[in-house]
């Protein structure tokens, strides 16, 4: 039973577990297997003392299929099976007088945990399930044997207020500047009350995205009115934004599926909102076709993101990994104002939508848009830059993970591949230099011929057989972080120079659709490997062409279709199918998926 004056019961009904007390671990395992096998289970020792959110981290986190805390530990439905072994073993152990195994192999700085959960999770972990331990801070969490010990436990648990530091933990560790500073510090409360009233972190989300297209629609409108409506409004679902990830890391209520939402939505509300802005400059007076900067600024977002996720998944396990810039971007961290300085220069996602808002309102879609490009641009130079000079600076083998999400990133098609069985001369800089070349001649072919010309055509023949010999020995170079990034330039540029060039009513706007249904195509790749369920099968890349196929496809269209509405068509029912095809396959993906819960913190960017 617990100590007198516990309240250990009504903490753990609180937090949802159904409370059942066991005399010994063979009564323990008795109740466990009459425990529904789809349910979470959790053993806490009964002189338990410590704040309700030191439980709530260490018994409800939903990513771990086991974690722990001083006398307390749960497990998911996947180790049950392990946590009733490591029971029979700690029993046995006990009863023979034998040392647990594990027992004395904990951290120097952390007592040995002698209750009967931290026994049995000495167990699991020597048996291959890690058991998770979180950081408490300042929260309290310990089994008192003594009266002075329980003393001081309780006067510990008095001196903090958990609740704030359950605030405070809700805020992301690293945000930019202005969300930091001017959506943070009330967002959490929003974030609070919506977790007291019930409502989950992917309904924050799905209400963050209609907000967003409320705005696109207001800015579609083309009126001044319409224009300050959605500069408030795109601002407001920034603050629903930054409250669904407080709300799941208050409510711990991180889930696969909410990743994906909370990613996806990002880019749909930003294009969305490209979108209407592009539309709402139409129907001003005089009309104002700003469709090419629309699709440019969302061409160069989609880039430089690519060149994050290449970069961070070549990186995230390199063997040996040292660099002097690294080294340097340290040490400028501890300096203060450089820290904000840094993150504001690459124009995060608060930075960039709060720009947009009030550039929104007080000016014209066309200034928008160039503000963005230039921004963007600066920003792009700044963070490449940067990347560049530690991959050249660093010593670090690559490993075959980074290698293979490198070559899941390129979106290699089965004209590609077929190429890329002829195997490219070695080199450390072979493979970006031939993606870099076969992806400038595309795009400067694209922005040079002649609407109906068929060098587009040649050009794109000869892109595929660099890009397929880019891909035909494993990413594992210093620079081969590079090659899925000219990739998207390459592919996404000449949907835009030959669209643009063309003079085809509509087909810009077209092309639009089309950038964005691929994009969609290249970040859901993204999340599947941070999800860490590899690529999307291959008979989807073969049935979308992969890169280099619908750049030729697109060249073939420009080339073919000359009549004056034809390229829309094509570029129309392109961008449709592409859309169908990815989204309908990854729904149903995500739905089913068997991916562990996560809570992405996403870029910054």
């Amino acid at each position: 039973m617990p100590v007198p004056g516990s309240s250990i019961e009504d903490d753990l009904r609180a937090l949802g577990f159904d409370v059942r007390t066991a005399a010994d671990a063979g009564e323990a395992a008795a109740l466990l297997g009459a425990v529904p096998p789809s349910h979470r289970v959790a053993l806490v020792d009964p002189r338990f003392v410590g704040h309700v959110h030191a439980l709530r981290l260490g018994l409800t986190d939903p990513r771990f299929a086991a974690a722990g805390l001083p006398g307390a530990l749960t497990v998911q439905p996947d180790a049950r099976a392990a946590l009733l072994r490591a029971m029979d073993r700690t029993a046995a152990a006990v009863g023979a007088g034998r040392p647990v195994a594990g027992a004395g192999d904990g951290a120097p700085d952390q007592p040995e945990d002698r209750t009967v959960p931290g026994r049995i999770a000495l167990v699991l972990e020597a048996e291959g399930t890690p058991v998770q331990r979180p950081e408490l801070g300042s929260l309290t969490a310990t089994v008192p044997t003594t009266p002075e010990e329980l003393a001081a436990a309780r006067s510990a648990v008095a001196a903090v207020d958990d609740e704030a530091v359950r605030l405070r933990s809700a805020v992301k560790a690293h945000d930019g500047f202005f969300t930091t500073h001017f959506i943070s510090p009330y967002s959490r409360y929003i974030a609070r009350w919506c977790a007291r009233r019930g409502l989950t972190p992917n309904q924050v989300t799905t209400a963050s995205l209609i907000t967003a297209l409320v705005a696109a629609g207001c800015a579609a409108t083309g009126t001044r009115a319409g224009f300050v409506a959605a500069g408030l409004l795109l601002l407001f679902s920034f603050v629903l934004d930054c409250t669904d990830g407080q709300l799941a890391r208050y409510s711990l209520q991180y889930s696969t599926m909410g990743a994906w939402l909370d990613a996806t939505f990002d880019r749909a509300k930003e294009y969305a909102y490209y979108a209407g802005l592009a539309i709402g400059a139409s129907h001003m007076g005089g009309g104002d076709d700003v469709w090419a900067l629309a699709l440019g600024a969302m061409v160069l977002q989609a880039c430089r993101h690519v060149v994050d996720f290449s970069f961070n998944e070549a990186n995230h396990d390199a063997v040996s990994n040292t660099s002097p810039t690294a080294a340097l971007s340290d040490r400028l961290d501890s300096v203060g104002w450089t820290v904000w300085l840094r993150r504001m220069i690459v124009l995060p996602i608060g930075e960039r939508w709060a720009m947009i808002a009030v550039l929104t309102a007080v000016t014209t879609p066309r200034i928008v848009f160039y503000a963005l490009l230039v921004g963007c641009s600066l920003a792009a130079c700044y963070t490449t830059a940067g990347r560049l000079l530690r991959s050249l600076t660093r010593k670090a083998r690559r490993t075959d993970r980074a290698a293979r999400a490198l070559a899941d990133l390129a979106d290699s098609g089965p004209l590609a591949r077929a190429v890329a069985v002829v195997r490219r001369p070695g080199g450390g800089f072979t493979a970006p230099l031939l993606a870099l070349v076969g992806s400038g001649l595309m795009i400067a072919t694209a922005l040079a011929a002649p609407y109906g010309s068929w060098w587009p055509v040649a050009a794109a023949g000869v892109y595929t057989l660099f890009a397929g010999l880019a891909v035909s020995r494993p990413l594992k170079g210093a620079l081969d972080w590079l090659v899925p990034p000219f990739f998207r330039a390459a592919e996404y540029c000449t949907v835009l120079a030959l669209a643009a060039r063309s003079g085809v009513p509509h087909a810009v706007p077209a092309a639009f659709g089309l950038v964005a249904a691929v994009a969609y195509h290249h970040y859901d790749t993204v999340y599947r490997i941070r999800g860490g369920t590899g690529a999307p099968p291959q008979w989807l890349v073969r049935t979308v062409l992969g890169h280099e196929g619908r750049t030729l496809v697109v060249a073939l269209f420009a080339a073919v279709l000359t009549t004056r509405t034809s390229f829309t068509t094509a570029l129309t029912a392109l961008a449709v199918a592409v859309a169908l095809v990815v989204a309908v396959e990854s729904i149903r993906f995500w739905v089913s998926s068997s991916a562990p819960a996560v809570h992405d913190e996403g870029e910054l960017a």
